[in-house]
């Protein structure tokens, strides 16, 4: 079984401030990002999701989204990630350029983890009874390998096109520390 990690240091107090100034950085990357969404509707709705995302609500599905965005159904917050006018790849860049800025590094490195999460049912993609890492049993669980990004000065979780598979091959200015660095 892995040993539990902790992200921050046992016995950290977070303070008023520290929550305050995240919540404002939260802001400056949705400013950066909005004028990519078409209308003002979904460019709103995107910042309750974000906040929705770093929040501490326990399950990230539309319901609990809309809920902690202060809505009461749902609709909205599918209709962002289904239908609503947005550039998908120009946030992508945004989201790269921003990350980058802030953690990029020579020193830094990518970490793939693979991750078990307990289910209690079988219609999420993936579920099996199979060896569960966290709890070390077997039992009903789902399966997910992450990459992060890691440098001196941070961490965050990547996905596709935050990393490109060019930058990766070929070492290109996408990555801090590639050849062209």
């Amino acid at each position: 079984m892995k040993p539990r990690q902790q992200i921050i240091p046992a016995g950290a107090k977070t303070t008023f401030v520290e929550v305050w100034k995240w919540g404002r950085e939260l802001e400056r990357l949705h400013a950066r990002i909005a004028h990519h969404f078409a209308r003002p509707e979904p460019r709103r709705r995107a910042l309750a999701y974000l906040k929705g995302i770093v929040s501490s609500v326990e399950r990230k599905n539309g319901w609990q989204l809309a809920e902690h965005a202060g809505e009461s159904r749902p609709d909205g917050m599918q209709r962002l990630l289904n239908s609503a006018v947005w550039d998908a790849d120009l946030v992508r860049d945004d989201l790269r350029a921003y990350i980058l800025e802030r953690l990029g590094d020579p020193q830094a490195v990518l970490v793939i983890d693979e991750t078990s999460f307990r289910k209690r049912g079988k219609k999420s993609a993936g579920v099996a009874r199979q060896h569960c890492g966290t709890t070390g049993h077997l039992e009903n669980c789902q399966v997910g390998v992450f990459l992060a990004y890691a440098s001196p000065k941070g961490h965050t979780l990547a996905g596709p096109g935050i990393v490109s598979a060019h930058a990766l091959d070929q070492g290109s200015e996408t990555m801090p520390g590639g050849r062209d660095s």
